[in-house]
């Protein structure tokens, strides 16, 4: 049910993850369809100004020659005439402003078409649509007819005129017009365009003849003789490498036995001598094969290079190269700060934490005694405040890394999260119980406990489990939560200073007098190894059987560690004991009709002179049947 719970969970997240993307989608559509909305509004406002700039053209020449025609004598009429010319002029200045502050708008988001005739260099872009020729039908337009000029093998730069029109300036090639220059391309180049116009006149002219030099003849033979030259000194550079390599090869190997002699870390050998000489084999291999295939790589940029029609290529393949150079750079640059401001935190977090582990050490000797603070709570405190101090420490870090504010970073931090939240409920409660023995006191490493069903001496405690070895060598781990859900028996807290009390119980019959069963079981516990002379050894009376009474002998000792042991000998001095003191130690049912029966003391114990009694047979009750 709980792994069904967790798949449910897992697949919720994922679904959410979706829904995120495709709402990011969705809102990057929303701003696209914006954005095309804009552009197509501000181009119908350009084209409502240019509609307006033809009428007053034509409204212009009108004008004009009304004003050619008339008399000289007529001066009112020119005036007037003269006045609207003034006002078209002026209108017409305002509406060049309306127009470039309009285009100044379009900038920030529209992207022009490069025209780009041949070798793939960008000679300008085009951002204007005139008539309905869209701004990539115009660029495509002009491609195709400098193309065709640069097949003109009677071309000369100086052919390329440029004719004024009414509304554009057109350069043209024989009757050919290459492409024709109005107001708005100039607006958007911040120029005129006649300035425009003859821009574009001297970089159409000057691509041709480039392109015609570099696809002549005599230079491709030329271009061919240095990529041979290239090739060569490529090869060479590649054998020279090979050789090296070889060489350090062989220094490699014959420093076997000498600077290579394996790598120890204390008694465990890491590498011995031949797989630390085969590492440093596969490493000298290695950088090899990174520098040949460098030099390869750098070689390719240097023969695109030499040919036009592959020199962006050339550049291509150093930019996969040096871009992502240059953006670690940039990025390590950028970072330093915040690499700085992290370095300062963990500095401050380390003394402060070293401050902590000196407090802890002088509680841990002694020397520093804080009332209801105990000295083997030390540790474990610390290690508790050392956890709080390094998670608080990664909380202040946190901001600083890399990549902490990406949505990716963190939702895998909330996936790892729910992943350690489901994984270690378990472990958690081991956790808490574990800290909560810590500071009950139940017991620490080497006590003699009881557990449960289960009796052995503390060799280990963590947070998670606690092991005990039993008095059979076998070594048992209980998790902790187990140990607080059961009862602890500590034999070894009390028992350096108060000592512990070992008892057993023996149980003899009426027969004998208590006080010399007393005495023997006192005597039996002071012969035995490890029972304390003080305080003395007592009996207690337990019970009054039907059969027997039950003594028990109560001892102490300040070794609970060797409680077997000390049961052991103490059993056998207490049948020592009473075997010399003439008491047997029999079963409670067994009577005392023993007549012709050998004692169960051992013979050791008995006398040379003891006989085993005989039988007693009463007559008295036949002699009177048989007077009678």
């Amino acid at each position: 049910m709980i792994k069904k719970n967790k798949l449910i969970l897992l697949i919720c997240l994922f679904l959410l993850s979706n829904k995120i993307v495709f709402s990011q989608q969705d809102t990057t559509h929303i701003a696209d369809s914006l954005h095309n909305e804009i552009l197509s509004e501000q181009s119908r406002q350009l084209q409502a100004l240019e509609f307006e700039r033809n009428a007053d053209s034509v409204k212009r020449d009108d004008l004009q020659q009304q004003l050619s025609v008339l008399k000289t004598t007529d001066n009112v009429k020119k005036q007037e005439l003269q006045k609207e010319l003034d006002a078209i002029k002026n209108k017409d200045s305002l509406r060049i402003a309306q127009k470039k502050k309009k285009i100044d708008s379009l900038k920030t988001f529209v992207k022009g078409y490069a025209v780009v005739p041949f070798l793939k260099d960008t000679l300008f872009s085009i951002y204007n649509k005139v008539g309905s020729l869209s701004p990539k039908d115009r660029a495509d337009a002009i491609d195709d007819r400098i193309k065709k000029l640069a097949g003109d093998y009677y071309f000369r730069p100086d052919s390329i005129n440029i004719v004024a029109n009414e509304t554009t300036d057109d350069i043209v090639f024989g009757e050919m017009i290459i492409m024709s220059v109005s107001e708005n391309d100039a607006l958007w180049q911040n120029t005129t365009k006649e300035d425009l116009a003859a821009q574009y006149k001297t970089i159409i002219g000057n691509a041709i003849v480039y392109y015609k030099q570099q696809t002549s003849w005599q230079t491709i033979a030329k271009e061919v003789g240095l990529a041979i030259i290239v090739l060569v000194i490529v090869g060479a550079l590649i054998y020279f490498i090979g050789k090296l390599f070889r060489l350090t090869k062989t220094k490699i190997i014959a420093q076997k036995g000498k600077l290579l002699k394996g790598v120890k870390i204390r008694n465990y050998e890491l590498f011995d001598i031949n797989r630390e000489l085969n590492f440093f084999i596969g490493v000298n291999t290695f950088i090899k094969w990174v520098v040949i295939i460098t030099a390869v790589y750098l070689a390719f940029p240097i023969l695109f290079s030499i040919f036009p029609w592959t020199k962006n290529f050339a550049s291509t393949l150093l930019a996969f190269l040096i871009n992502p150079l240059r953006k670690i750079f940039h990025s390590l640059w950028d970072y330093l700060p915040n690499f700085f401001t992290i370095l300062v935190i963990v500095i401050v977090f380390r003394y402060f934490l070293k401050f902590i582990h000196f407090l802890k050490y002088e509680v841990e000797r002694g020397a520093l005694k804080i009332p209801g603070f105990y000295a083997d709570w030390a540790n474990p405190t610390f290690q508790i405040i050392k956890v709080l101090i390094y998670a608080f420490m990664i909380v202040v870090i946190f901001p600083y890394l890399p990549g902490s504010n990406s949505p990716v970073f963190q939702g895998v931090s909330v996936f790892l999260g729910v992943l350690f939240t489901f994984g270690s409920s378990g472990s958690l409660s081991n956790i808490i119980a574990g800290l909560v023995l810590t500071y009950m006191r139940a017991f620490k490493i080497g006590d003699r406990v009881k557990i449960g069903d289960i009796t052995g001496d503390i060799i280990e405690k963590t947070l998670l489990v606690t092991r005990i070895r039993t008095i059979k060598n076998e070594i048992i781990s209980l998790p902790n939560s187990n140990i607080m859900s059961s009862h602890t028996i500590n034999y070894s807290s009390d028992a350096v200073e108060k000592g512990l009390i070992l008892h057993t119980t023996v149980t003899i019959g009426y027969d004998v007098p208590w006080r010399d069963m007393h005495r023997v079981l006192i005597d039996a516990a002071q012969k035995t190894e490890f029972i304390l002379k003080e305080p003395t050894p007592f009996v207690l009376q337990t019970s009054l059987e039907d059969f027997y009474v039950s003594y028990q002998i109560n001892a102490y000792t300040h070794e609970p560690n060797k409680q077997a042991n000390i049961y052991s000998q103490l059993h056998q001095n207490i049948q020592d004991c009473a075997n010399e003191a003439g008491i047997e130690i029999m079963s409670p049912h067994y009577f005392a009709a023993r007549d012709g029966n050998q004692t169960t003391i051992p013979n050791d114990y008995l006398p040379k002179d003891y006989v085993t009694p005989g039988f007693k047979v009463d007559a008295s009750a036949n002699n009177k049947s048989t007077n009678t």
